[in-house]
């Protein structure tokens, strides 16, 4: 009997778990389709497949379910965006992968940070840790120089930006490939290495 009640407790927590991260992962979705201030738990719970109670319980408040879904989003993308230190050619890729999965519902935030100081605050966030993944990503390829070092980080940062892709896929039509191909040869170009 007691082996029943563990596997049944188990098996709860991971139900609600799974539930937890379904709430998570339709509020992250609406975000890049929806202005955040038009994001209801209504319109949460409706698209998660839960009642607007099991949302609240879950979470506490609107501004609760944002806040733990701007989390969630941080270390979706820490994940997406995880590549072998050095290699160029693996972080461009690795990079319009993540800008071809969320590219326009960042570009989306981006648009609404001026009137809100919580989508201030993410994308704030969002641009430190693409510096921080390029300082890290490109270590290897930068000179010891601090001048040298920050202006060739300052560039990169520019080369494998969200707005490069953007130019790049959006406003001049590109392949995928072709943007790739772009944004490599800019950071070849900015390391000086072929």
């Amino acid at each position: 009997m007691k082996t029943k009640r563990v596997y049944s407790m188990t098996t709860r927590a991971e139900n609600a778990e799974r539930t937890r991260l379904r709430i998570l992962d339709t509020t992250v979705e609406l975000t890049g389709t929806t202005l955040v201030s038009e994001i209801s738990l209504e319109k949460v719970a409706a698209a998660a497949g839960v009642s607007v109670q099991t949302v609240l319980r879950r979470f506490g408040s609107r501004d609760g379910l944002l806040g733990a879904a701007a989390e969630h989003a941080r270390t979706v993308v820490a994940e997406e965006r995880r590549v072998p230190v050095g290699d160029v050619g693996a972080a461009v890729r690795t990079v319009v992968a993540h800008y071809e999965r969320r590219g326009d519902a960042v570009i989306l935030l981006l648009a609404q940070e001026q009137g809100d100081e919580r989508i201030r605050a993410i994308t704030d966030e969002g641009r430190r840790f693409h510096v921080g993944w390029v300082a890290d990503v490109f270590d290897p390829h930068l000179p010891s120089g601090r001048a040298e070092r920050a202006e060739r980080l300052a560039l990169l940062v520019v080369a494998t930006d969200l707005y490069t892709w953007k130019l790049f896929r959006r406003d001049q039509g590109a392949s995928r490939a072709v943007t790739e191909q772009r944004m490599e040869r800019l950071v070849r170009a900015v390391l000086d290495i072929t």
